[in-house]
């Protein structure tokens, strides 16, 4: 039998319900070539699947289709522009993520202190960082291994970032002009877990209702801001009343969401003015 050419292998894919997109990245993975070369796929479209990758495509496509996400298998993720390094030791940076990045340039400004809690594979850091070149950029994250991941993410960019090892804002000195937070916030028992059993778990889930490292971050974080800073949040599609409501009821001032591309309100922030949250704390007595 004859080797599959590269158009029957995408074909193949394709037969099993695999988006184009995926497909070619995957190939071009399998050949040790760029993600950015998916017009060399076509030029070449009838050339043979060469033997040394057949075993590699067959492995990915594999597993595509059993749920694994693809940045797992390519070792590459997008973010905002930038090419970053992945692996089951970090979440896969979504885009709906990007929402919290555009938002922290509007308000950060030039030489801004930005802390960004729970970083992952450092990809809000590292983003806002290649934006603005001037911020000293401050991340942390309760794993090792996913701060492994960031630091050789910061290096590859050629970011100066300095990274820390902690949970949320614990033994955390200074305070800060922004604090930024893609934290866990899915619920215990939420039916979109198994979906995600590829994703490291504890970056995933946060409690009964996702909210546990939310209020956490809310309670500790006006003890870290400036006066007039902000602090902004991601969750989840579905959280952004209960996320305003805790941080009014934390002293937060200007509270608000921001929607993502899809028109989902991905994000809520508020900023800290410490006259108001003086003001509220006398109120008590």
């Amino acid at each position: 039998m004859s080797a599959p050419t590269l158009a029957q292998a995408l074909h193949c894919a394709d037969a099993h319900g695999l988006e184009r997109l995926e497909a070619q990245l995957l190939l071009l993975h399998a050949l040790g070539r760029a993600p950015a070369e998916r017009a060399w796929l076509l030029a070449h479209a009838e050339d043979a699947l060469p033997i040394a990758a057949r075993a590699a495509w067959q492995d990915s496509l594999s597993r595509r289709l059993a749920g694994e996400p693809l940045a797992y298998l390519t070792g590459q993720a997008a973010f905002y522009g930038l090419d970053l390094q992945v692996d089951r030791r970090v979440l896969c940076p979504r885009a709906d993520t990007e929402t919290l990045v555009d938002w922290a340039l509007e308000l950060l400004p030039p030489t801004a202190r930005v802390l960004d809690l729970g970083t992952g594979s450092g990809a809000i850091a590292l983003a806002l960082k290649h934006q603005r070149p001037d911020v000293q950029m401050h991340a942390r994250d309760f794993s090792a291994d996913a701060l492994e991941v960031a630091r050789a993410n910061a290096q590859g960019l050629h970011l100066k970032v300095a990274f820390s090892q902690g949970s949320w804002l614990e033994c955390i000195e200074g305070r800060f002009d922004a604090i930024v937070s893609n934290p866990p916030y899915i619920a215990q028992g939420d039916p979109h877990l198994p979906a995600l059993t590829h994703e490291p778990l504890q970056a995933l889930v946060s409690g009964p209702d996702g909210l546990d490292d939310i209020r956490a971050i809310i309670a500790q974080a006006p003890a870290h801001l400036h006066d007039g800073a902000w602090l902004l949040l991601e969750h989840g599609y579905d959280q952004a009343p209960a996320v305003r409501t805790l941080l009014g009821a934390a002293g937060f001032s200007e509270v608000q969401s921001r929607q993502d591309l899809a028109g989902i309100a991905r994000c809520s922030g508020g900023r800290l003015v410490l006259e108001h949250l003086l003001h509220g704390v006398q109120s008590d007595f």
